[in-house]
Order: C-alpha cells, then structure tokens, then sequence
C-alpha cells in the first residue's frame, strides 16, 4: 500500500502517532501497523519534536547497512 507524506505528499517511510491523555508521542514503521496515526515522510520525521512536556519515542527498526566488524 502506497501511503504519501502529510506535509508535502512525498512518498511516507513511518507513521508518527500520540497518546494525548498521557502526553505521548512516538515514530514506528509504517510498514504493518493498521492503527491510526500519520504518515511522514523521512525528512518531516527527522524535524519532528514534541509538545513541551511530553515524551517522544522512535520506535522504528534500525537496519544495518554493514555487519559489524570482528575483532580477534
């Protein structure tokens, strides 16, 4: 499913969702999440920044471009 980014409809990469009640506010992949929340592209997640006071989590998976290195 093809989702477009919120602010300037450029393909999205996460969603960014709140839980207003306990002034939360996170980042996931936007791959296999059907709950609600806001599609973002990358550059838009990247300036993202919370209301004063609340928590701000990223929840989304860290890919590794290289294995890690070895040593002996």
């Amino acid at each position: 499913m093809f989702s477009s980014c919120l602010r300037c409809s450029t393909p999205a990469s996460v969603r960014m969702a709140y839980n207003y009640a306990d002034r939360q506010m996170w980042v996931e992949d936007l791959e296999g999440h059907n709950a609600p929340g806001y599609a973002l592209c990358a550059a838009h997640a990247e300036r993202l920044s919370p209301p004063l006071g609340w928590t701000f989590t990223d929840r989304r998976t860290v890919v590794r471009l290289f294995a890690p290195l070895e040593v002996a």
